[in-house]
């Protein structure tokens, strides 16, 4: 089974230029007003190497024309879906739009308006900082377990695309998302746009046309570098603010309590996993990029809706092109959090709504643990769908946790929310941080 038949790639909607064809309605003029929001780039001249560029190109550097090709609702087959779509930077850099319940959707609708993935579209904010994909090892911190040594980084939740360049060419020819049936097909939309012309030739040399697999390389490292600059990674949340001085968890809240037990080496297991530098540094984005199968069960209301074979398993990173080891079933990157109280559903595949319950699941694994029941449907954990190859060694390491600890783990969750995307911080049954 081609797994683009089955997995979205997980890219951001904006129209470009002049020609805009079909993209030209409301909500591209709100996707306009999102991009201008940013106030990054320099599409009027700057940046480096632009001063030799015309003062009439209007895409003068890779950042401004990338922005502008995330955002185009025109390198789709029915010119209605863009990387900006599934990954809007207005929620997160993740797809807001509502399913048939009004929430936030486990996975992603495509281009043709019918077809559905089986995993859940991740955020597209701090993906500069995942490491290209590679074997290796790592030191753990905050952790009573050793070194790792396995598979770390790449883009897409299995890996299988090793950098942002690769991960951005693969939306635009994936069936189940923006379906162009060919490289060609792209190009010649891109054509369709006299900006866009013009700047590709500017930025890539003059012949970047005469081969289609040149210029939609070029499509792809546009957008790769556009997802590099600041607005996907900002690192102001609460929590940023208290290292530099400018905010100060308040000593009894629940949220000073768990991010105490977040960082702790003897009470949770959160920082094995979640942690890439020593405590207290900048730029920490709450994940070490190490691949690992927690047990997560099928979500099977999407594999209701998606038409999915009930026996198909999804094998994970089993499934990336270069890795051949049955150990490896199962295992998904582990993600980074920021902004994860307004990036759910959660884990690979949507199958948990609220953060409570993630923690929760992590939790039924300790011997003692008094989270048997999923807190979302009453009833007992479901079977995982990968049984093998489940990281016991990780999920048992700490000890079990009360309501109170688990309340006050998502009040900490929460101050790792950058500061534009505080008031989308959702109610959640259990919760109340005041």
């Amino acid at each position: 089974m081609n797994m683009h038949t089955v997995f979205q790639n997980e890219c951001f909607s904006r129209p470009s230029g002049r020609a805009l064809g079909a993209g030209g309605s409301a909500a591209v003029a709100r996707a306009l007003l999102v991009g201008a929001s940013l106030a990054l780039l320099t599409a009027c001249g700057g940046g480096a190497g632009s001063g030799s560029e015309p003062e009439s190109l209007v895409f003068a550097t890779k950042e401004a024309l990338g922005e502008s090709l995330f955002f185009d609702l025109n390198l789709s087959r029915n010119r209605t879906q863009s990387c900006a779509t599934c990954h809007n930077p207005a929620h997160a850099f993740i797809d807001n739009r509502p399913d048939a319940d009004g929430l936030l959707p486990a996975v992603s609708v495509g281009d043709d308006g019918i077809s559905l993935g089986d995993r859940n579209a991740p955020t597209a904010a701090y993906a500069m900082v995942t490491p290209d994909f590679h074997f290796g090892t790592h030191a753990r911190f905050n952790s009573q377990q050793g070194d790792y040594e396995g598979y770390i980084g790449g883009q897409f939740l299995d890996g299988r695309e090793p950098d942002l360049k690769g991960q951005a060419a693969g939306p635009p020819l994936n069936p189940i998302e923006m379906n162009m049936p060919d490289k060609a097909s792209v190009v010649d939309r891109l054509l369709e746009n006299e900006d866009y012309e013009a700047a590709f030739k500017a930025l890539f040399g003059e012949t970047i046309f005469d081969d289609v697999d040149e210029a939609y390389a070029a499509m792809a490292e546009s957008i790769g570098t556009f997802e590099k600059t600041d607005a996907f990674a900002p690192f102001n949340s609460k929590y940023d603010k208290s290292l530099r001085g400018e905010y100060v968890y308040s000593p009894l809240s629940k949220a000073a309590l768990g991010k105490s037990l977040f960082f702790s080496q003897q009470f949770t297991n959160c920082a094995t996993c979640h942690q890439l530098k020593p405590n207290g540094s900048t730029g920490e984005t709450f994940s070490n990029y190490e691949y690992h199968n927690l047990g997560v069960p099928k979500n099977a209301a999407v594999r209701q809706l998606n038409g999915l074979d009930p026996d198909f398993v999804d094998t994970g990173l089993a499934m990336h092109p270069r890795v051949n080891d049955p150990a490896e079933t199962g295992k998904f990157k582990v993600p980074s959090l920021r902004n994860i109280a307004v990036t759910g559903p959660y884990m690979h595949n949507g199958v948990f709504r609220e953060l409570r319950t993630v923690i929760a699941f992590y939790d039924h694994y300790l011997v003692g643990s008094i989270h048997t029941l999923n807190p979302e449907t009453g009833a007992p954990w479901r079977d995982p769908e990968v049984a093998e190859n489940i990281a016991l060694t990780e999920l048992q390491d700490g000890r079990k946790m009360s309501e109170e600890e688990v309340e006050a783990m998502v009040c900490f969750l929460r101050t790792l929310t950058d500061e534009r995307y505080e008031d989308l911080i959702p109610e959640e049954p259990g919760i109340n941080c005041d």
